[in-house]
């Protein structure tokens, strides 16, 4: 739906869990939900609909470190 992710639960789980990878998914609709859910501490995220629809160009994923 592109309305952002629960970066809040993101990062309860990973204060709980530290040693888990964790792969966002869903909600992502612009590219500072990514850069959001990279400093909550996310390993990855699954980005589909905001790349088929435009929000998010591949550019912009290539230059977060």
């Amino acid at each position: 739906m592109l309305q952002g992710s629960s970066v809040d639960l993101y990062k309860r789980i990973i204060i709980k869990f530290p040693e888990l990878k964790l792969f966002a998914s869903g909600g992502v609709g612009n590219i500072e939900d990514v850069k959001e859910l990279k400093e909550a501490g996310c390993s990855g995220v699954i980005i589909g609909k905001a790349i088929y629809e435009g929000k998010i160009s591949l550019e912009e994923l290539a230059k977060i470190n």
